[in-house]
């Protein structure tokens, strides 16, 4: 199974003092140990990390600096990373779940994930059709 990362799925794995920190290294660590598992990420996931990090250090992390912590992480997963081309348009047909700006994303990656036999991984309990992590 292919699994395309979202947001909150990198910036808990990526900080230690993230409440689901555990959560989502344990899962991460699982599906690199799964022969033929893949984890995929894809611009969009990668760029909310940067944004996220940078936000919530108050300026204290550099968009250089959550940069290059990604990659280190991206680096640790090896031959069971692969980077998905978002080939999907921002034009698409919205979900009736996706009511706010809020799950204009979330709607996003569910269908470039769906659009190539993936599922979207993510913590957040709100985007059905999702894979939740346990």
């Amino acid at each position: 199974m292919d699994y395309l990362l979202d947001v909150n799925v990198l910036v808990a794995w990526g900080w230690a003092d993230h409440a689901d920190h555990a959560r989502a290294g344990q899962w991460i660590a699982s599906v690199m140990a799964a022969k033929g598992d893949r984890i995929l990420t894809s611009a969009i996931p990668e760029l909310g990390f940067v944004r996220v990090s940078v936000h919530c250090s108050q300026g204290r992390i550099t968009p250089a600096q959550a940069g290059s912590t990604l990659e280190g992480m991206i680096r640790t997963l090896g031959a069971s990373h692969g980077f998905l081309e978002d080939d999907c348009s921002g034009r698409e047909e919205w979900p009736s779940w996706c009511r706010g700006a809020g799950r204009t994303t979330d709607a996003h990656l569910l269908k470039l994930a769906e659009a190539h036999q993936a599922e979207l991984a993510t913590l957040d309990q709100g985007i059905p059709g999702a894979f939740l992590i346990p």
